[in-house]
């Protein structure tokens, strides 16, 4: 694994060159393992959440991130999935003073994905700037965070919010508005990811947001609706020494329902203890899952890029609630292969007896790169 700083500093280099100079490709867990945390806050015990505010910036946490996923179609019933990331990564704590403007310690990189599925056809691309000269940046009162010209845009109100990221093959512009109150991850927003003490972070969702807009795929344009869900997570320190990658699932379900877990992994093969989800009903009231409620298994693996076997098929299981789902992909090859290698991608949900469609969502695997299935 390479030392988060020199991760961090490749990135930051590229933000200055063009895209043929970007760095080679890291796993995100480079980034999120271990590293210096002297000077950095730390997610150590539940806190108070407060809106709009904590939708902004938060610099005293070493990353953070904001992170939109959805299903869409268009007036036809082409379905299409997407991803829009902004990552914050802090390179030093505090704010040094800079004589100049360029001087910044702050790393800022966008992802956007779209599946054509249909086509069975991924697109991805990314930017990545210094934070400085406005670049990029994150502010909560009107809500804005951006990277050059990407960007979730807020209303003077608050919701909602528009969401616009272009390139010269794909891109997306669209307004989600929350269907469902906030709900805060874990124990009262704080997710503990291993058993040392501040591995963890901070963690909010908004499970269903009605999404509309238009989605371009070369000169053609789509005008789409469909449901998207939004995640925001900062902390210091989120992985153990003894951990390599996760798979996360974002469901929304018939009835009005959603389910996150996610189910991270260990060197030796084995699954954390730390892993957990929620089941949120159709009120918006959320219970917390932990590791030993859920039974979850890769059925079906596609390989990928040094032949990396990527689960693409899986069996999720929490017997309490009488849950029992296939989870697919709604095809293979959706792996993110930018500067970050990680697969994320657009999935239908099954009932396990019969097969008939439950649900929609979205999955994210890391940490695979040539090792074993987990």
């Amino acid at each position: 694994m390479l030392p988060r700083a020199l991760v961090l500093s490749a990135c930051l280099m590229a933000g200055c060159g063009t895209r043929e100079a970007l760095p080679p490709r890291f796993d995100v867990t480079d980034v999120l393992s271990g590293g210096e945390t002297q000077g950095y806050r730390l997610a150590l015990a539940p806190r108070e959440f407060h809106f709009p505010r904590d939708h902004g910036t938060h610099p005293g946490f070493r990353d953070e991130w904001w992170y939109v996923t959805g299903n869409l179609e268009d007036a036809s019933g082409r379905p299409f999935g997407f991803q829009v990331t902004f990552f914050r990564f802090a390179v030093a704590p505090g704010d040094p003073r800079r004589t100049s403007a360029w001087g910044t310690n702050q790393v800022w990189m966008a992802h956007l994905a779209v599946s054509d599925i249909a086509a069975g056809e991924h697109l991805a691309d990314e930017r990545m700037a210094r934070g400085a000269l406005g670049l990029a940046g994150a502010q909560h009162e009107p809500f804005r965070v951006w990277v050059e010209d990407w960007e979730i845009l807020g209303s003077p109100g608050g919701f909602p919010w528009r969401v616009r990221a272009s390139t010269e093959t794909f891109g997306i512009d669209l307004t989600i508005q929350p269907e469902k109150p906030i709900v805060l991850q874990g124990d009262r927003g704080l997710i503990r990811k291993s058993a040392r003490e501040g591995n963890a972070s901070y963690y909010y969702s908004i499970t269903r947001l009605r999404t509309r807009g238009q989605l371009r795929i070369s000169d053609r344009a789509h005008v789409v609706t469909g449901s998207s869900w939004l995640d925001r997570e900062w902390g210091t320190s989120s992985l153990g020494a003894d951990q390599e990658g996760w798979d996360w699932f974002a469901l929304q379900l018939e009835g009005n329902r959603e389910l996150m877990f996610y189910r991270i992994g260990r060197r030796d093969g084995s699954i954390d203890p730390m892993s957990c989800g929620v089941l949120v009903d159709a009120d918006g009231k959320p219970t917390v899952l932990s590791a030993t409620d859920v039974s979850l298994r890769p059925l079906r693996t596609w390989r990928g890029p040094g032949n990396a076997p990527w689960p693409v098929k899986w069996r999720l299981s929490v017997p309490a609630q009488d849950i029992d789902w296939i989870i697919d992909a709604a095809f293979d090859d959706q792996l993110v292969d930018l500067a970050f290698r990680y697969w994320e991608g657009s999935v239908r949900v099954r009932e396990a007896d019969g097969g008939r469609l439950a649900g929609r969502g979205y999955l994210e695997s890391t940490g695979y790169g040539g090792a074993r299935v987990r």
